[in-house]
């Protein structure tokens, strides 16, 4: 038999698991979600990789390994270019950055490789 949580607004022991993936207090009827241990891991395991494979960190320095257009017609970030202190974000352009000459943007990391 699986035990739930107390309920955390009122303390009961008669809470259950609706089929939302959450926790329910049929007494204060209090819900809040299921956290799981995989969900969490999985949450902190986030690595971030440059074309060669080696981890990338918040702060490295990265060079673009190949010329990259700007949309807008705001000119080419030649290869070579090095690219100091990123920040590491998540989506499809996994890093942010500042380059001179340029401002502010978001590169791809399958576009750097670690210096």
């Amino acid at each position: 038999m699986s035990t739930f949580p107390p309920c955390p607004a009122c303390g009961s022991a008669l809470t259950y698991e609706d089929g939302s993936g959450n926790y329910v207090c049929p007494e204060c009827a209090h819900e809040w979600p299921v956290k799981t241990e995989a969900a969490t891991d999985d949450a902190t395991a986030r690595v971030w990789r440059d074309a060669a494979g080696n981890a990338l960190q918040d702060g490295d320095t990265v060079t673009v390994i190949k010329d990259l257009k700007l949309k807008g017609g705001g000119g080419v970030v030649k290869q070579g270019t090095k690219v100091k202190n990123i920040r590491l974000v998540d989506g499809d352009h996994d890093i942010d950055c500042k380059i001179d000459g340029f401002g502010a943007m978001s590169l791809k990391s399958e576009f750097v490789r670690k210096s």
